[in-house]
């Protein structure tokens, strides 16, 4: 056995040793979050064994002898035998299988005593097992001092290690990207409000179908004619679409059914998630208030209406298996509702984004969860209330926003429909009355009324006779469309301010170059405020985000940081990114048009900090490039 790297460090707040246990079965069972090529792991279920019982549960599961380094390595003499021993087995799932049909498993021999976890990689070939003994390895946790600790990672034959980047990686990135990442969830609080990814559908198929898929449908990110990032937008809703395929096959094999489901997406957008719906046999359509322009490229074959949806008796779908909601804003706590009246065997998906009650934005009503935790505790209240037995579930897309919730049976019988659905009705008036008395400005005249009762109110309604859709046409409220000499009064008038402020308060800001070159001072945000006038502040409060957005929008002038703003130094980029450069990192301006001019070199007393080949930004006309080189311009 060789010892190949260690860590030292620190454990200040007691987490150890049940830390590390817990950082070890996060690489038991979810080793894509560090090593990204792989999908995850299907682990077996583990038995405690003692330490008699080890090599003989080792060679069980493995079908083969074990070699004596190998049970050396193990090294279970030494333990007397009621001494707790775990034997485990784990299916590495990756991304893209460069195995064919081998499957690559890992025994997990854990010893309790002596705070070890050995890794057995075993390969399944034609139905034989293969011990993969140059890559065995082992974390041992041992205390030192105080509060110091020491983590190691050991291997049985390193010289013979085989790494293939996949399942076994090289033992330095190991050393350099695992071991430090074990530390870190070792002794760091990781509790999570939400449950891990893919809990509720086999994240094998899930790995298979998703590439199968995202090959499929990649060309589209070259044709995306939105103005939103294709990258994100095509491969997220890829591997939406991949989660509810697994979700509804493994329905159909539960149930036994033949037919694909059925399936309407109410508040559809883009209608991508619909497009590969379609094309992978289901049948289905997608509503939303506006048409976007990439509809006209899916063809006929995928079914996409223009229609404003509002929560009503026109808006049921009794002959459709699904409802999907896929950031569907205010429509979101809807959806559990037109599904469970939709008829009893309607099942919906919903993935909660932006926070809308019933009736308007949600207001939170405690802040000891994070808001939007909160908001998916409250959707959740919507199901249950509606009769689903509610299930939760985070995917794997590029999105902060990623846990879903699916109403897949209901909570009482179907003879009991009548009943279920007066409870739909009273939960939803209580929401609305409430709404009603949070935002009427003459609320006492309601203060005092039942909700429950039908003549102390009339806004008691089964529907949602207070929703309003979203315009057709949407307003844009991003700063982006105020008058530009606005904007640029503005802008001109703080940053002069700001260069204004005396040198004593420029050398106690972080980042700054102690120059000749005036780097002005700090303000915060309500000082800013404070040196405009009324009218333009009022302009400003009608978008959203307000001031702060519009200086954001400005980022060439303007850093905003915890509440405050500063004039931006250049310079501290070009720093940042020489001392961050490698081979794989592209220079600053590689690329750059210049299709902007520089702020700095036409209203700094002092002109741009940067030469003007260092700069982004045209310094001068003859610097300014077009906006649209012609080769970029989408062909039809």
């Amino acid at each position: 056995m060789t010892e190949l790297f260690e860590i030292t460090f620190k454990d200040k707040d007691g987490a150890l040793p049940s830390g590390f246990w817990s950082a070890v079965d996060t690489w038991i069972t979810k080793p894509h979050v560090v090593n990204k090529r792989l999908c995850g792991a299907k682990q077996d279920e583990s038995r405690d064994v003692g330490a008699d019982e080890v090599v003989q549960t080792v060679s069980r599961l493995t079908n083969c002898d074990i070699q004596d380094d190998v049970v050396s390595f193990l090294d279970t003499d030494l333990h007397e035998p009621d001494q707790r021993w775990s034997v485990g087995c784990r299916t590495i799932i990756p991304k893209v299988n460069p195995y064919g049909t081998d499957v690559q498993k890992d025994i997990i021999v854990k010893d309790f005593y002596r705070q070890r976890v050995t890794f057995l990689p075993v390969i399944e070939k034609d139905e034989k097992h293969i011990l993969q003994n140059s890559n065995i390895y082992q974390f041992q946790l041992q205390p030192l001092s105080n509060d110091d600790w020491l983590l190691s990672l050991h291997a049985l034959r390193p010289e013979d290690w085989e790494a293939d980047g996949v399942a076994y990686p090289k033992l330095p990135w190991m050393s350099r990207e695992l071991l430090p990442k074990l530390v870190r969830w070792a002794t760091e609080s990781r509790s999570s409000d939400f449950k891990s990814t893919l809990s509720l559908i086999s994240v094998e198929k899930y790995s298979v179908l998703y590439q199968q898929l995202k090959d499929k449908y990649k060309e589209i990110v070259k044709v995306w004619p939105e103005v939103t990032d294709p990258e994100k937008f095509v491969f997220e809703d890829v591997a939406i679409a991949t989660y509810l395929l697994v979700l509804w096959e493994e329905e159909r094999t539960k149930h036994g059914l033949i037919a694909k489901q059925s399936f309407v997406d109410l508040g559809c957008g883009n209608g991508l998630l619909v497009h590969i719906l379609n094309n992978e046999g289901h049948r289905g359509k997608g509503i939303d208030v506006r048409r976007r322009k990439i509809w006209d490229m899916y063809g006929p074959q995928t079914h996409l209406e223009e229609a404003a949806i509002t929560p009503s008796d026109d808006f049921l779908f009794p002959h459709t298996d699904w409802l999907i909601g896929n950031h569907s804003d205010e429509l979101t706590p809807w959806i559990p509702v037109i599904s469970a009246r939709s008829s009893y065997f309607c099942r919906y998906f919903v993935l909660p984004c932006c926070f809308f009650d019933f009736f308007g934005k949600y207001q939170r009503r405690q802040c000891k969860k994070s808001q939007y935790k909160e908001y998916i505790d409250f959707i959740s209240v919507v199901s249950t209330e509606c009769g689903f037995n509610t299930e939760e579930d985070c995917l794997r897309i590029p999105s902060t926003k990623r846990v879903c919730l699916i109403g897949q049976s209901r909570s009482y019988p179907a003879t009991a429909e009548q009943t279920a659905e007066e409870r739909r009705a009273g939960y939803i008036n209580s929401r609305q009355y409430n709404s009603s008395v949070q935002s009427s400005s003459d609320g006492p005249h309601l203060e005092n009324k039942d909700p429950g009762r039908q003549e102390d109110t009339e806004i008691q309604s089964s529907w949602g006779d207070c929703f309003h859709p979203r315009e057709r046409i949407e307003t844009v409220r991003n700063c982006a469309t105020l008058p530009r000499e606005m904007v640029d009064a503005v802008v001109l008038h703080v940053a002069n301010t700001l260069l204004g402020l005396t040198k004593e308060e420029v050398w106690t800001e972080h980042e700054r170059v102690r120059d000749t070159w005036n780097t002005g001072g700090s303000l915060s945000l309500k000082e800013v405020a404070e040196l405009l006038d009324q009218t333009t502040l009022l302009t400003f409060k009608n978008e959203c985000g307000g001031l702060q957005t519009l200086l954001k929008n400005n980022h060439q002038v303007f850093r905003v940081e915890g509440g405050r703003v500063y004039i931006r130094d250049w310079r501290v980029q070009v720093r940042r990114r020489a001392i961050r450069a490698d081979a794989k990192q592209k220079p600053l301006l590689m690329g750059a048009r210049k299709t902007r001019p520089c702020w700095f070199y036409a209203h700094h007393p002092q002109g741009c900090p940067l030469l003007t080949e260092m700069c982004a930004f045209a310094h001068g006309p003859s610097d300014l490039r077009p906006s649209t080189p012609p080769h970029k311009k989408l062909q039809n």
